[in-house]
């Protein structure tokens, strides 16, 4: 799946993966989509909540091994 942005968090524990996924939407024009590579088992749960608190669609969630793929598309 294309993305306009990536944002590595790999290795970042919670809040840094939301923060750091705030910090890369807002560059972003509405409808542009970020992929976001994430360790953190929690981002499991929190990044599809805060996608989905904050207006924006979570389009694809991949897991392979340790990596945790994320592709959103801002609202």
């Amino acid at each position: 799946m294309k993305a306009d942005t990536v944002v590595d968090v790999s290795g970042l524990a919670c809040p840094m993966p939301i923060i750091k996924l705030k910090k890369g939407i807002d560059t972003l024009e509405s409808g542009q989509v970020i992929k976001l590579l994430a360790t953190d088992r929690g981002a499991l749960n929190d990044l599809p909540a805060w996608s989905k608190n904050a207006g924006h669609t979570l389009l694809k969630m991949q897991q392979e091994e340790k990596l945790i793929k994320f592709w959103i598309r801002k609202k």
